[in-house]
């Protein structure tokens, strides 16, 4: 590649292999950069902190990008649809079919490569072709994807490297957790894309952020997950749960959604 080479890392399992593999194929890369959104796990800026030392081992440009504003003042404070029936303040969660934060974090990134005349090096794996066709921009390569590394083996790749992505964690042996071990993708720990299941975990197993969750929904009238799916109601739907497991009942059948409706006040679930 004869044009500036950047990588885009966010420090999640695949990306944070692209400049790795560089180094080690003896590829071009001339600077490395994350887009930091402000709601990132902590693990993540662990992550980014050990990455830099092996770039600057290498002499290898490592650079932070940061949205023109805050995630929270967009969330609950940004004047949205001013002058129209709808206006309010806020865009409140960030996810689903509105992912404002993922639009500010392409729109910034493109800039910085535009900017720059220069190629960027994606981490999306070689089993995710489905998000190459949305990613796709004449600027953008996808090594991982050329390499022939699934998610399984960027995961696999990381851990060797010593990355491991580990959180204080509660109802653990050792005090911490590995994110990937209770989480599918380490995004952003606000994310409304997390599943049930990931939501649960970071309930029982990451409480310091469940409380930030509920500081959250606390400022929005929006659920988190939708109707009944706020995460208020979300922590009586785990907690119920595990009630009824410890008492050796069932959490998947009608009587268990029927108790959860009443619990919370609301149509069956």
């Amino acid at each position: 590649m004869s044009r500036y080479t950047i990588a885009s890392v966010s420090c999640g399992k695949d990306s944070i292999v692209i400049p790795y593999e560089c180094i080690r194929r003896n590829l071009r890369l001339d600077e490395v950069i994350m887009y930091d959104t402000g709601m990132e796990f902590q693990a993540i800026y662990n992550e980014w902190a050990a990455l830099v030392k092996l770039l600057d081992k290498n002499g290898i440009k490592h650079t932070v990008l940061h949205p023109e504003y805050s995630f929270c003042w967009q969330m609950f404070e940004r004047p949205v649809n001013v002058g129209k029936e709808n206006e309010h303040l806020g865009y409140s969660w960030c996810g689903g079919t509105c992912r404002w934060g993922t639009a500010d974090k392409r729109t910034i990134l493109g800039k910085y490569a535009e900017d720059r005349d220069a190629i960027v090096l994606v981490g999306i794996a070689a089993d995710e072709p489905e998000r190459q066709e949305k990613e796709f921009k004449p600027y953008k390569r996808f090594p991982l994807i050329e390499w022939k590394m699934t998610e399984a083996d960027c995961l696999a790749y990381s851990y060797q490297q010593g990355h491991e992505w580990r959180e204080h964690g509660a109802n653990t042996p050792s005090g911490t957790v590995r994110l990937y071990e209770i989480l599918d993708r380490v995004s952003c720990w606000c994310c409304t894309n997390k599943n049930m299941g990931e939501l649960r975990n970071i309930y029982r197993y990451l409480p310091e952020y469940w409380d930030r969750l509920k500081e959250l929904q606390r400022k929005t009238c929006r659920p988190m997950k939708g109707d009944g799916k706020s995460v208020f109601d979300l922590e009586t739907r785990f907690k119920l749960e595990d009630a009824r497991v410890a008492a050796g009942l069932s959490i998947r059948n009608k009587d268990f959604f029927r108790e959860l409706s009443t619990v919370l006040g609301v149509a069956q679930l």
